[in-house]
């Protein structure tokens, strides 16, 4: 990465935390505390670093950059909404299952050394993982299962299909020549 995207890392976060600052002078009830603002700062920063790595590491087509930017985004709503107001239960232990699809996406994309071939498989074993997440917890976990069982898993199932989707925006980049949109032919 070049020094001008460890700038963007840093700034972009800001102008996207304007939004509940402006909430913060504006709308009733709205309190984000500082570290409120330091953990949106710090989950943005990091969002934006990991796409930018992801992104630029290596020469990429359109396709692959939209597949890591659904990729990004989808790892991003798990852990803030995690972390929020948590996607399992106030206290299921099952919400610590969704470090565990975190930690395969980061995992796989280390093995698969930003290829898009292997950029693909890692997408499609998060996105298994990710669905296992919910059967895991309702069968070890269920007294704890709000806001319901069929609410969590349509947004559980949200967050498979675009770990799929991204995988298949992979698969494509890898037969599509560098530097190509999502349209150009191998």
């Amino acid at each position: 990465m070049k020094s001008k995207d460890y700038l963007i890392v840093a700034l972009a976060p800001l102008a996207v935390l304007l939004i509940p600052l402006i909430g913060n002078m504006t709308v009733e009830g709205w309190n984000w505390t500082g570290s409120d603002f330091a953990f949106g700062w710090v989950m943005l920063a990091a969002t934006t670093f990991v796409y930018r790595l992801l992104a630029t590491r290596r020469p990429a087509n359109l396709t692959y950059k939209l597949g890591a930017g659904l990729a990004v985004a989808t790892g991003f709503l798990i852990t803030w909404i995690s972390a929020a107001v948590q996607i399992i239960g106030d206290d299921n232990p099952g919400n610590l299952l969704y470090l565990g699809v975190i930690l395969t996406g980061l995992i796989g994309v280390g093995l698969a050394r930003f290829r898009p071939t292997g950029m693909a498989m890692a997408a499609f074993t998060t996105a298994a993982v990710t669905f296992l997440v919910p059967v895991i917890a309702v069968t070890f976990w269920p007294a704890d299962f709000s806001p319901g069982v069929s609410q969590v898993f349509m947004l559980n199932g949200f967050f498979v299909l675009m770990f799929i989707l991204s995988g298949l925006l992979f698969r494509h980049a890898a037969n599509q020549p560098i530097g190509s949109g999502s349209t150009a032919a191998a």
